[in-house]
């Protein structure tokens, strides 16, 4: 079967989605693989290295998506802006496309795959299992960009994170509040506290308390906070009187607080406003807010999407592909995420789809010509 890997065009991505290592690997499986002339630029993989890992390279995009069996992508299809095209008119009928589809978000983007006759597994519903864990693509992403958010809120802060004694005197430690205590959230707060920072963290889901502190981060407890995790360990959506209680406590943190950075997303619904405009204006002159759920309306009140802006003498930091900004890493994990998808779902080169196993279950969207994924066929 041959996997086609098209450079990304929708704009701020970096990242792509086969590294010349994962590639080799896939090829020895029995994979045919070529990839779009300089696709790994941005990412920092280079034609050569494809090359020499036995990739075959194309110029031509109408070339590299009209004989291809399975399409490997980092973002969902979009207008393509060399083609005068859609990429989905690209993709021809009965193509596998493996992606970060977000469909819960852009169903309409999975019904006109579904039109096409693409079959679609999307990265980012793969279950949350352990036999799924080297797939999950969501927290390989979600790792880095943790990791990321606090150096970019770290570059725009005005003083220094550790507690540092000179001559002069002692300066202390910036304080640095973490919303979610996701994969992100428990990476930002491992990274603050390396840097020396005094971290707080809140999240509604009491059960992550124990690993917020064996990471030295102090945990905002929420009184009366009744378990706020589903099955899958996704935060589930709370209840407004709930997010007002949540709120008030907050507030205190957050306008003490150097820098405030948001992870609370709930699969398929806008981000919840954790950070009020009414916080920002209480905040310190100076501090920083980053918000890492701006793609899906935004944990801030008044963050911008792509945009640092100062609002009240507070700088609010709306980055929507954290990811991207070490699309080195990120394509490599990304990739092997990938490449555990593909090594489940074929045998010796040829993918076939079971689809009454759990992962193919969960993560099919569109397949012969209908959108099988039920969240996804309700908002249709």
């Amino acid at each position: 079967m041959i996997i086609s890997v098209p450079k990304e065009v929708m704009p701020r991505e970096k990242r792509v989605a086969l590294v010349p290592d994962t590639a080799a690997k896939l090829i020895k499986k029995g994979f045919v693989i070529q990839v779009e002339k300089d696709a790994g630029f941005n990412a920092g993989f280079t034609n050569e290295q494809y090359e020499k890992a036995g990739v075959k390279l194309v110029d031509s995009v109408s070339e590299l998506y009209s004989n291809a069996d399975i399409v490997l992508k980092v973002q969902r299809p979009v207008d393509h802006p060399d083609q005068n095209k859609h990429e989905i008119e690209l993709i021809k009928e009965g193509t596998l496309l493996i992606t970060l589809m977000y469909s819960l978000h852009y169903p309409e983007v999975a019904q006109k795959c579904a039109e096409k006759g693409i079959n679609v597994i999307a990265m980012e519903a793969i279950p949350r299992t352990t036999l799924a864990q080297k797939m999950d693509a969501l927290s390989s992403q979600a790792n880095l960009a943790g990791y990321k958010s606090v150096l970019v809120a770290a570059n725009h802060l005005r003083k220094i994170f550790p507690l540092m004694m000179t001559a002069a005197g002692t300066i202390q430690p910036a304080r640095v509040v973490i919303m979610g205590a996701g994969v992100a959230g428990l990476q930002a707060l491992g990274t603050a506290r390396r840097l020396g920072a005094v971290v707080e963290v809140s999240d509604i889901r009491s059960a992550v308390k124990e690993e917020v502190q064996s990471l030295g981060g102090r945990f905002i407890e929420v009184d009366g906070a009744e378990d706020m995790q589903d099955s899958g360990g996704y935060a589930k959506e709370a209840s407004e009187e709930f997010l007002k209680k949540q709120k008030e406590l907050i507030f205190k943190h957050v306008t003490e607080a150097d820098i405030v950075i948001t992870t609370a997303l709930v699969p398929g619904r806008k981000a919840p406003i954790l950070v009020s405009e009414e916080m920002v204006k209480n905040m310190k002159p100076g501090s920083v807010v980053l918000d890492m759920a701006v793609e899906f309306g935004g944990n801030c009140e008044v963050s911008e999407k792509d945009k640092v802006v100062t609002k009240h003498n507070v700088t609010i930091i709306g980055e929507s592909n954290l990811p991207s900004l070490v699309a080195l890493n990120a394509s490599e994990v990304y990739s092997k995420n990938l490449m555990a998808l593909l090594e489940h779902i074929s045998k010796e080169g040829v993918v076939e789809l079971n689809r009454e196993d759990e992962i193919v279950k969960g993560s099919l969207i569109c397949f012969e010509k209908d959108v099988v994924h039920e969240r996804t066929k309700d908002l249709l």
